[in-house]
């Protein structure tokens, strides 16, 4: 991963961190996603992190039947990579979270490392007028919310993925989700290229200082050699600086509205697009080239997006 290298930039356009009432520019019903979507890819991401929403109120849901909507327009009008979460939300049984992968064979889905506390009620001290009952409820919930993922799901997962095809977006939200990657790679149930997305300043994961980077890279490093690409996600205010330093280094990077709503110091960003065109700018400021989806797609030996079921 030398400094001049092809930069992937992945975007998630909407997610189960952030409630509706957060910000106006949130997508929430299908044709907002697909149109957050397709005007991200058109910006310049070659990679598409999808969740889906109830269109009533926003509440996160894996109902396929949600994806579906969108998923068709984004595979008829961008060539991005489609990366469908497993994630999903906290609340969520394992059972919910994997139906859109079981369903739809993406070419790429995001995969938790492992169980942690995972803290949004600091959001509280920032927001306190929401348009919906579970919102205040789904922030004040995870003071005592542990995000489940053992070694039981993942291993679940992982033999989905590879029966499909489809591989995945590693999220390590801290050095022992790192280990958790090399243990499975070990026992042969995942192979190289990894796709390490390093997730930054959650509270119950690794903070957003720039040494909280370095070890995260200087830990990959150690365990993966040169069998493995490097993302950087950078939480709220951290999101430009560290896909910033990341980049310089030789990584990867991810924004979106799911990570972050600003664009700048108190203001909203009104797209997901918007924050693509401006690291975009920034990393062609620093003469790195953007990966195109095709150039995404050799870099992780994706299957190619004829071979995905939707």
């Amino acid at each position: 991963m030398g400094r001049r290298h092809k930069v992937i930039i992945s975007c998630a356009v909407t997610g189960a961190i952030h409630t509706p009432s957060m910000s106006e520019y949130l997508p929430v019903t299908s044709d907002q996603i697909a149109d957050a979507a397709v005007e991200a890819a058109e910006a310049g991401a070659a990679i598409l992190h999808l969740h889906a929403r109830h269109p009533a109120d926003g509440r996160p849901t894996q109902d396929p039947e949600y994806f579906e909507s969108f998923l068709a327009r984004i595979r008829a009008e961008t060539r991005a990579v489609v990366n469908i979460t497993t994630g999903g939300s906290p609340h969520m049984t394992l059972d919910e979270r994997i139906q859109p992968i079981v369903r739809f064979q993406p070419e790429l889905a995001s995969l938790n490392m492992g169980s942690m506390n995972f803290g949004l009620f600091p959001m509280l001290d920032r927001f306190n007028r929401f348009q919906h009952g579970w919102e205040r409820e789904h922030l004040e919930k995870s003071r005592d919310l542990i995000f489940k993922n053992t070694y039981q799901d993942i291993e679940r997962i992982l033999h989905q993925g590879a029966s499909q095809g489809t591989r995945f977006e590693f999220e390590c939200y801290d050095i022992n989700h790192l280990y958790n990657v090399a243990h499975f790679r070990d026992r042969g149930l995942v192979q190289g290229p990894l796709f390490i997305q390093s997730v930054f300043g959650i509270l119950g994961g690794i903070g957003p200082h720039p040494e909280d980077l370095m070890h995260m890279r200087r830990t990959a490093d150690r365990l993966f050699g040169d069998q493995y690409q490097w993302s950087i996600l950078g939480a709220g205010r951290n999101q430009m600086p560290l896909a910033t330093m990341g980049a310089a280094m030789g990584s990867h990077v991810r924004v979106g509205l799911e990570d972050s709503l600003w664009i700048g110091p108190g203001k909203l960003a009104r797209s997901s697009a918007e924050q693509v065109s401006k690291i975009r700018t920034i990393l062609e400021a620093l003469d790195l080239e953007i990966a195109s989806p095709d150039d995404a797609r050799n870099i992780l030996a994706l299957k190619g997006a004829s071979a995905v079921g939707f």
